[in-house]
């Protein structure tokens, strides 16, 4: 199957549903058929053929949605854009994918022009929202295009989306996902997260990360998609309440905002049934806290731009019986276990596959991984050595199939000659009632080598300091994973899509130093 046919599967089931919804209207499934119609003719007319790369510069908006049906019934291939990445970084990637088409917002004009001049491949370019200078509106340019049906046949190995990797080591890559990807996806969600009827899904994270996957594998559920621009705790909650929103994806750096507002507990919550956190490992006294306020709805997935979104799955009875069992209550840690049809393994090194209990690189393998990274056959292999997707995680399997995740390899400390990993330093800081979000990183330090340093942030009104940490990671960690240093900063540095940047955490303590370690 290709993307464009889960959407005609809802669409010919539910016509008169709601598939978008946001500020400015909303479109049943049966509008956004025809528009995608419309917009498929107009790209083909422009000289959009099979496989060109089309892009969208633009926050979260129905009109983007309706595009990418448009762009996957004309059998192209969304390049991935997110709006929060500076406008070089987004340049870079529309000229390394080789991206043709590219429909922004006028609000992103003034960096479309720099694109323009640093993609010499890019040869349309559609305003979302009105004429704009060197490109057409995209009502007139989308009218234009006539009602004809398209059907543009598409092989499930051929690619359906570009995606990029965080670039939180280098330059952004390309990564190759194909229809099969998301046919695989899509039948995993179909396994592991059921669905008692259509779901309304809201969609504040970015469409460009783990939202818009989730809204391609729910279209042929029927379900309808409640956008926001972006992001806001008090909107998001209102939203819930509002639209009895039954699904929804979130990082834990957002949900730890709304734990934190005020008012979280005076909305109505009840319509949930999936309340997804993934992206980045989760404090488990926040997860205790999210499942007291939101109810028995938190459900956690492990997957990567790679492998995307669902390689292992922790349900929400599983979370129940974790809350519940003292014995069962270290899986909170966790991420749950391998998906129906991604096999996934821990392995060392040297390619060996380890044992439950031992501790190595998470890698899987299965329908769900790319293709490879776009043009870049060096990292594709150094990827897929020894015959399994390296995710670049550390990570251990326990005897029950419960998959925990370390911490990232490049996040690792070595303190003294011992390696240690951030993240448990993180789940007793993020445990304090003071701490909002927390990242531990090493720092030079002429005795250690490196000093685990935990940079803190507080909650709105309330304060803590170096020594409150200090004790109380010292309580439960040792004094070898005690902070040797704690700094407190207003905001910590963030990626598009949410996730804490370590990365220019440690830029600010290595500054003018030829070795990081």
């Amino acid at each position: 199957m290709r993307l464009i046919d889960f959407f005609d599967k809802g669409a010919e089931r539910y016509p008169d549903r709601v598939f978008l919804t946001d500020a400015h209207g909303s479109y049943t499934y049966a509008e956004a058929a025809a528009a995608s119609h419309r917009i498929a003719n107009a790209l083909i007319a422009d000289g959009c053929t099979p496989g060109t790369r089309v892009a969208i510069y633009a926050h979260n908006d129905a009109r983007n949605f309706l595009v990418l049906l448009g762009v996957f019934r004309a059998g192209a291939v969304w390049t991935f854009l997110n709006a929060r990445n500076a406008a070089a970084d987004n340049a870079y990637i529309l000229d390394n994918t080789g991206t043709q088409h590219l429909f922004y917002h006028s609000a992103f004009a003034e960096a479309v022009d720099l694109v323009r001049e640093a993609c010499p491949a890019l040869r349309r370019t559609v305003c979302l929202d009105r004429e704009d200078e060197g490109a057409p509106d995209f009502a007139d340019w989308s009218a234009a295009g006539g009602d004809a049906p398209v059907d543009v046949p598409r092989h499930p190995e051929d690619l359906a989306v570009m995606a990029t990797s965080g670039g939180t080591t280098g330059r952004p890559k390309g990564i190759e996902l194909s229809n099969r990807v998301f046919m695989a996806m899509a039948a995993t969600y179909d396994a592991q997260v059921p669905m008692k009827k259509p779901p309304v899904h809201l969609v504040a994270a970015p469409m460009s990360h783990a939202a818009g996957a989730v809204m391609t594998v729910l279209m042929a559920r029927g379900c309808t998609n409640v956008i926001l621009p972006g992001f806001d705790a008090v909107k998001v909650m209102e939203t819930i309440q509002e639209h009895k929103v039954t699904v929804l994806f979130l990082p834990p750096t957002a949900i730890y905002m709304m734990l934190a507002h005020g008012e979280v507990r005076t909305y109505d919550y009840s319509s949930l049934e999936y309340f997804m956190y993934a992206a980045a490992p989760m404090s488990v006294d926040k997860l205790r806290q999210a499942w007291d306020v939101f109810g028995p709805v938190m459900t956690q997935s492990y997957g990567q731009a790679e492998a995307p979104m669902i390689a292992t799955y922790f349900s929400p009875e599983q979370h129940a019986q974790a809350l519940v069992d003292p014995k069962l209550a270290h899986r909170l840690a966790g991420c749950g276990h391998e998906t129906a049809y991604t096999r996934l393994a821990i392995m060392d090194d040297d390619g060996n596959l380890l044992a439950d209990g031992e501790t190595g690189e998470i890698v899987c393998r299965g329908s769900l991984v790319m293709t490879g990274y776009h043009n870049n056959e060096e990292a594709t292999a150094e990827a897929s050595a020894h015959g399994w997707h390296h995710t670049g995680d550390v990570g251990m399997r326990d005897a029950d199939g419960m998959v925990y995740i370390v911490d990232r390899k490049k996040d690792m400390i070595i303190s003294g000659g011992f390696n240690i990993y951030p993240s448990e330093i993180e789940q007793v800081v993020w445990s304090h009632p003071a701490v909002q979000d927390a990242a531990v990183v090493g720092t030079p330090d002429d005795k250690w080598g490196e000093a685990v340093t935990a940079v803190v942030l507080l909650k709105p009104g309330m304060s803590a300091g170096e020594a409150d940490i200090q004790k109380l990671c010292r309580e439960k960690l040792g004094s070898m994973k005690t902070p040797k240093r704690v700094e407190f900063w207003p905001d910590l540095p963030r990626s598009a899509v949410g996730k804490v940047l370590k990365r220019d955490i440690r830029d600010k303590f290595w500054a003018g130093r030829e070795r990081r370690v």
